[in-house]
Formats: C-alpha cells, sequence, structure tokens
C-alpha cells in the first residue's frame, strides 16, 4: 500500500514539475496572446514544444493544404490515458459498431475544431492556451476525458489574412471601422486556396482539408465537437443550444446536453459579466457544417461565435460604443472551450452511453436503391468511402418503394443497382443526406433545405421501407483499349464528368476530336448526341494517333468503340455537318472586386481539380482593358456587375460575341443582361397592379411579424424539376427532365429569339426543400439554362448554379457542353 501512495505521490510531483517546465504560449511566442496575430507556422511550433515537453500531448500531422501547409491535431489527456490512448480509440469505436468486439468505455472524447474560416482568428490564437491551461490547470478533468484539438482547420486562409493584416495595420492599431486594417480585400481570408467555405463541405468533401480531416475524425468518431467560429462586430457571443430546426435524427439527450453545456458557459460569462446569446439564428438542419455533421454521426456538435470576423483587427470599436480587442476575444473562446471539456468530463459515463444508443437505428427507410450511369454510380461511391459509409450491389429483382422522379410510389429494376442501407452505425447520416425531403419546423434556417445525393448525381432511386440485400461490390472492369491502324477512328460516349475529363485530356495532347449532334450508329452500334468521334482523318499529321488516343482512354477507363469504316448505319458519317469539330477553346474567367469569390472559386477548383483544363483568370481591375480576341469562352461568375458593366463595356462584350465568342454567365451574374440590347434576357416580372397590391399589404405587416412574413418570397436551397430540350448541344448526356438546385428566387421570361435549354413550364414543380408561395408563384414559365445567339457568338445563361459547393454533381455536364459544345467557334475579328 506504502509503495502505490509513494508511486502516486511520486506520479503527482513529476505532473506538477512538468507542468512548471511548460512554457506559456505568451512566453514561447514573446508577446501576449491576443496583441498580435501568430502566423501558422509559429502556432505549430507552440504544440510541437508542448508535445515534447509533455507526455499529456501529442501532435501529429494528418494532411497538407493546397499551398502546402501542415494540417495538424493534438491529444491530450492525463498520462496514464495516454499511455492507453490506442485502447481508448478503438473501444469508443467498438461501442457503436464501427469495429469488431465488445466494449463500455467511460471515457469521454471532445474534439476543438478552430479557424476554419481563416478571418475568424481569434480561435487559433485561443487553441494555444487552452492546450496550456488543460495541461497546467486542468488535469483533473482530463482523467476521464481526451481531448482533441485541431489548431487550425483553414492554414491557408489564416495566413491569408493574418499576413494581409501585419502587412496593412497602423502601429499602435487604428480601431476606427474606417481604418484600412478593418476593411480586407477581395477574396478576404474566410475562404481556403480554392476560395470553399471549408465550413459548407464536411459532407461534400470536396477540399482536400476535409479529406484528410474526416480520415482522421472517423478514427476517433468523438462524442463532442465544437466548432470555433466569429461573428459581427456588434454581436456579442453565441453558444449552444443551437435555434430551430433541428434536423429529426437529433435525439433528446443531443438536445438536452446541448442545454446543459449552454449553462455552463452561462455561468462563467455571467461572473465575468459578458454577453452572450442562445437558441438563436445557428440551427442544426444542413448536413454539411461543423456542428451538424458531427451532430448525425452521434455527437454533441455546437458552433461558437464570438464577435469579431475580419474587419476586428487587434481592436475595433463597435456601434455600442465600447473597444472589442483581440484580447478579449481570445479570452471569450478559451473560457467556452474549457468549459466544454468540464462539463463533457462531468458527464464522461452520460456521453458514452447515450453516444452507444444514437447508432442503435431502427429508420423509416431501410435501404435506398441508386440506379444509373456506372461513373455516376461510382462517383457517388466515391463519396460513400470518404465518410466510410457501406454499400453494396444488387444483382437482381425489382425493388418498390418512393421513387424520387416521381415524388411518389414507383419501382425500378435492380440489376446492377448500388444499394446503401441505414442499418449499419451511420444509418442516420445516411437518411439525412439521402431523404427525399427534409423535415423543418420553421423555415427560417441558416442555409440551403434540400441536397439529397439521389437528385445530386442524377440517378434513378427507390427508398425503400424494406431492407435490400446485396453484396459488398462488384468486379470494376478496367478498360484495355488496344490501338488499331487500321481503324476510321473512335467513339466514345457522352454522359458523365469522367467523359469530359477525358475530352480534355485529348485536347490538351492535340488530339483532333468531334462530337454528334444528331443519334448515328456504325456496324450495329447505336450512339447518342454528344458522343465523341476521333477520326484518323482529323489527325493524319500525328504519327502516334492510335498510340495516344488508346493511352488516354485507358488511363480514363474510356470503354472506346473501334470504327473499321466512317460509312454509318443511318446516313450521319463521320465527314456530316452534323459530326463538329471541337475547337479547343481558350477560356478566360472573370474575378475579383464584382464577383463572388465562392463562386469563381468553385470554378477555379472545376477547371484545375476536375476538368484539368487550362483557363486564364483576369481580373475586374484590368478587365476592360484587355482585347478579348485572346478568348473564345468568358465565363462570367455570380457576382454583382451593375455597377461594374457600363455603357461601353457592354457593347466591347456584345462586339466580342458577335464575332464569335460565348459569354456564359452563372446564378447572380446573369441579371447583369436583363433588358441590355442584344441580349435577349428580360425579368419574369409580375403585372404592375398585382406588384402594387403586394406592396400595399407588406406595408401593414407589424414590425414582429415581418420576417415570418417574408418567407413566402423566399427560396432557400430547393430542388425543382424541369423539363430539358435534348436535342441542343447544352443537353447532351442529358434525360428530357432535370432536378435543378435553386439558391434563390430569380426568374427570367423564356427567351424569345433563343434557345430555352432547361425550364420550367407552368406552375414551378417543388421536388425538396423549402419554397415560399409567393417565389413558387414567381418561378411559372421561367428559365433555367439557355443560350441567345448573339451574330457568330452566344450568350449562355445559366441561371442555377451548376458548380454550388462543387457537390450538384449532375449539372456539371451542363458547364461542360457550354464550354465545349455551345457555339464552338474561334473568334474572329
Amino acid at each position: 500500500m506504502k509503495k502505490i501512495i509513494s508511486f502516486f505521490l511520486f506520479s503527482i510531483i513529476v505532473l506538477s514539475i512538468q507542468a512548471q517546465q511548460v512554457q506559456s504560449p505568451s512566453e514561447f511566442l514573446g508577446y501576449e496572446i491576443g496583441t498580435q496575430f501568430t502566423r501558422h507556422a509559429d502556432v505549430l511550433s507552440y504544440f510541437n514544444y508542448v508535445a515534447e515537453k509533455s507526455s499529456m500531448v501529442t501532435f501529429s500531422t494528418y494532411g497538407k493544404t493546397n499551398e502546402r501547409r501542415p494540417l495538424t491535431y493534438a491529444v491530450v489527456s492525463s498520462v496514464k490515458n495516454m499511455q492507453n490512448i490506442e485502447t481508448i480509440r478503438t473501444n469508443n469505436l467498438k461501442q457503436i459498431g464501427i469495429t469488431e468486439g465488445d466494449a463500455n468505455p467511460e471515457i469521454a472524447i471532445v474534439w476543438l475544431s478552430y479557424n476554419v474560416h481563416g478571418n475568424e482568428a481569434s480561435s487559433t490564437e485561443a487553441s494555444m492556451q487552452t492546450l496550456y491551461e488543460l495541461i497546467t490547470q486542468k488535469q483533473a478533468w482530463l482523467e476521464n476525458t481526451v481531448v482533441i484539438i485541431d489548431p487550425c482547420l483553414n492554414p491557408d486562409g489564416r495566413d491569408r489574412y493574418a499576413n494581409w493584416y501585419n502587412q496593412v495595420k497602423a502601429t499602435p492599431y487604428n480601431s476606427a471601422q474606417v481604418a484600412a486594417e478593418h476593411n480586407e480585400p477581395w477574396p478576404g481570408g474566410r475562404p481556403n486556396h480554392y476560395l470553399f467555405d471549408l465550413n459548407r463541405d464536411w459532407a461534400w468533401a470536396s477540399q482536400v482539408e476535409t479529406q484528410q480531416r474526416l480520415k482522421i475524425y472517423n478514427q476517433w468518431m468523438p462524442h463532442v465537437h465544437v466548432d470555433f467560429h466569429e461573428q459581427g462586430i456588434n454581436e456579442p457571443y453565441y453558444f449552444a443550444p443551437a435555434a430551430e430546426p433541428f434536423h429529426e435524427v437529433i435525439t433528446d439527450w443531443q438536445r438536452d446536453f446541448q442545454t446543459e453545456i449552454g449553462k455552463n458557459h452561462a455561468r462563467y460569462f455571467d461572473e465575468k459579466g459578458w454577453l452572450f446569446f442562445t437558441r438563436e439564428r445557428f440551427d442544426l438542419l444542413y448536413p454539411s457544417y461543423g456542428d451538424t455533421y458531427p451532430t448525425y454521426v452521434g455527437a454533441i456538435g455546437m458552433t461558437y461565435e464570438q464577435a469579431g470576423h475580419g474587419s476586428a483587427g487587434l481592436g475595433v470599436d463597435t456601434d455600442e460604443g465600447y473597444e472589442l480587442t483581440l484580447v478579449d476575444r481570445v479570452a471569450h473562446h478559451t473560457t467556452t472551450g474549457l468549459s466544454t471539456v468540464e462539463i463533457s468530463s462531468k458527464n464522461a459515463k452520460k456521453l458514452n452511453s447515450e453516444f452507444k444508443k444514437f447508432f442503435q437505428t431502427n429508420l423509416k427507410y431501410k435501404s435506398y436503391i441508386l440506379q444509373g450511369e456506372d461513373d455516376k454510380i461510382n462517383a457517388l461511391a466515391a463519396l460513400l468511402d470518404r465518410h466510410e459509409i457501406k454499400y453494396g450491389f444488387s444483382n437482381s429483382g425489382k425493388a418498390t418503394g418512393y421513387h424520387y422522379g416521381t415524388n411518389k410510389t414507383g419501382s425500378t429494376d435492380m440489376k446492377n443497382a448500388l444499394v446503401v442501407s441505414t442499418n449499419q452505425p451511420k444509418g442516420k447520416m445516411i437518411q439525412a443526406l439521402f431523404e427525399p425531403e427534409t423535415k423543418l419546423s420553421t423555415p427560417l434556417t441558416y442555409d440551403i433545405t434540400a441536397w439529397n445525393l439521389p437528385h445530386a448525381f442524377g440517378l434513378e432511386t427507390i427508398a425503400s421501407t424494406t431492407l435490400v440485400t446485396s453484396t459488398p461490390s462488384k468486379t470494376v472492369t478496367k478498360t484495355n483499349t488496344i490501338p488499331n491502324p487500321n481503324a476510321a477512328g473512335y467513339i466514345s460516349k457522352w454522359n458523365s464528368m469522367q467523359d469530359a475529363t477525358f475530352l480534355a485530356a485529348l485536347l490538351q495532347e492535340d488530339i483532333k476530336v468531334r462530337f454528334t449532334e444528331k443519334p448515328f450508329a456504325v456496324s450495329g452500334q447505336s450512339f447518342d448526341r454528344g458522343s465523341l468521334v476521333i477520326t484518323k482523318s482529323d489527325n493524319r499529321k500525328n504519327p502516334k494517333f492510335n498510340e495516344t488516343v488508346t493511352k488516354i482512354a485507358n488511363e480514363h477507363n474510356r470503354n472506346l468503340f473501334v470504327a473499321t469504316t466512317s460509312f454509318s448505319d443511318n446516313g450521319t458519317d463521320f465527314g456530316s455537318p452534323d459530326i463538329k469539330m471541337i475547337h479547343a477553346p481558350r477560356i478566360a474567367v472573370l474575378r475579383g472586386k464584382f464577383t463572388s469569390s465562392l463562386n469563381y472559386g468553385a470554378i477555379w477548383h472545376f477547371f484545375e481539380q476536375q476538368l484539368h483544363y487550362p483557363i486564364t483568370s483576369v481580373d475586374t481591375d484590368y478587365f476592360k482593358n484587355i482585347e478579348l480576341t485572346r478568348f473564345d469562352v468568358l465565363v462570367m461568375p455570380s457576382g454583382y456587375y451593375k455597377g461594374y458593366l457600363d455603357e461601353s463595356t457592354l457593347k466591347k462584350l456584345q462586339e466580342w460575341v458577335s464575332n464569335g465568342g460565348t459569354l456564359i454567365a452563372i446564378d447572380d451574374a446573369v441579371s447583369a443582361f436583363v433588358d441590355k440590347d442584344g441580349f435577349g434576357l428580360k425579368n419574369n416580372s409580375e403585372e404592375e397592379d398585382e406588384k402594387e397590391d403586394k406592396k400595399d399589404k407588406n406595408l401593414l405587416v407589424p414590425y414582429n411579424q415581418r420576417e415570418n412574413e417574408s418567407v413566402k418570397n423566399y427560396i432557400t436551397g430547393s430542388i425543382f424539376k424541369t423539363k430539358v430540350d435534348v436535342s441542343h448541344p447544352m443537353a447532351f448526356g442529358y434525360a428530357d427532365t432535370y432536378f435543378t438546385l435553386k439558391a434563390g428566387n430569380s426568374s427570367y421570361s423564356f427567351i424569345e429569339n433563343g434557345y430555352n435549354v432547361a425550364y420550367i413550364e407552368g406552375d414551378a414543380e417543388r421536388v425538396s426543400g423549402f419554397a415560399g408561395e409567393e417565389a413558387l408563384k414567381g418561378l411559372k414559365n421561367s428559365l433555367v439554362f439557355g443560350e441567345q445567339k448573339i451574330g457568330r457568338g452566344s450568350a449562355i445563361y445559366l441561371v442555377d448554379d451548376v458548380l454550388f459547393r462543387s457537390f450538384w454533381e449532375n449539372g456539371k455536364l451542363f458547364f461542360v457542353n457550354s464550354l465545349f459544345f455551345v457555339n464552338n467557334k474561334v473568334v474572329v475579328f
């Protein structure tokens, strides 16, 4: 007994000595935390230093950003727990069925995520202080708790903001809101390298930061997850509990424990005299946030929002008459982080038991059965793999249930169908991602209200209340086309992004490619519109033509049809005017002030990381001075151009289009061409008497009802059914129905002297998500995608953003078709 007591006392002394030896962040960095913005590299230096000094901390790298900055995480707990950390981790996975075996752990796992938005920079400073206080002052909480700290989810964005701020700030800092240091230039530090909002990417995993983080997250599956943010300078501090709507998969325990956490925070804030608010603005619905995604896999997922953001700097004068300092912001985030660990430690046993219960699922829909092109099935399967969601394939039979295409009971053939069933640990996440329609307790939400993956990937889907059996995988056949020097050419299908990347690769290698505007057949094999035709005749000057084409096809797993003759079965021969040459377009993309940084970033990412085709980004600062004849295509991201496109610039654009250019306007950019001569675009407007009547009624709505009354005019990210003109080149690869994601209520009339390629005819058919009654009326007989011919060129209008957050996979081919098939000409002056 004496030996045990002596060992215990010795351990306490060792820990105390270690704690005394660890420098605080201020001591290590040489300045008080909150008096400067710390460079990301220096943050990592501090975490590495602590991990070397303390046996209570490990610090690891889980990946790199696009700009090669490390992505890291620390694991913090008692010495005893750290010695058994792998057992603690695997026991947690065992209790929820992810790893085989039985376990009933009582160690709480808390994950603290900092600085997902780069210019919300106080939280990374707080991460260092939180780490220090945990191991020097709060060791008792760590006896039954493991804390995981990701000090910066978005290093590229943080350094973009911190470096800019350090360059422009006054010394001493200037707290006036009008000072340069409180007004970030475009695009700001919020997004990552590709200007994506990483706090909307958890479910879609389009970005390298998310993809690498998910691997570690799935290895731990924490019980509590906090996403640290900042908001406007005049809002004090927000913490849990969250606002309505809550998704229906969220349990009573998850709701109730958020309240307990909030009350614990409130105790500290009240002691300090700090203001806060709860249960407003920040809901738990959209599944791709840093609070909802963890919630849908069992955690208590929360957002904490500190006043500040990119306009706060080291100190800023608020509208309420006080100065908000970075020192204050760091203190608040440090307090809630520590308070979260404290309340979790006090409830460690309950956290584990309720976490285990969450994964015992019995949901309405037992299986989702998806049919479609292999490329689309494989793309969805790749996303499921990132989330470690299990799936299988069916060999035969019919599935009956809710049919996504008709919004009623229907059936589908199950041969080679992808089957995703909810009788697995992540069944509730599957429901959130696949369900036909998400239930809303209120339409007043912080984000979109529809996102289901069957429509996003363009797959025929049945939601079945019966569990469908499937095998774990199907055989994937790798193509191996052999060069045939006697071939008249090669033909490849066209209906997926994988086909698009194949075309881009061919053009990059100077292979001449055609596409067909008519269905045709060769040697008994039928080919639909858009099929790629690669002829020996067009490439006769290329001595390695056959080898190059087949090599690229095999690399992209494209199954080429080897045509031994260019003489077709139905009259559309290889030399037909309806089999048109694709001229590799020279593409410019507008960026900078007046453009949406998010939409520009999505376009940039699309070309570089998905299509792999070169573009030239042109800034709005000098766009008006460039020679547009250098380009065949100009892409205008969503933006606010009315103050930018003056009469002379519009005239310049119109002249360039008339001479063969292709102008592609996306989302809000479309509005810049309404009622402009030659562009053929008009708003879908109401009669004047109807407008006046609505205006008069709105004037009489009481102050406290205005927000709720206004929702009748909103569309908050909803899915609509549209008709498609499949004969138009922009629609090649599509069926006559397309499900579009509308993020707003913009509505344009049908183009009178052009082509309405995708459109809503008659009353709008909402499939999923919220749309107010007045907004629905406004969509009657409206354009979705269209082409206006202008001289030799075209203006293409993509009213709905097909690249939105890079997850609406089924819309991307409309954009690719607009680049390569529509008005495929070289600009000539």
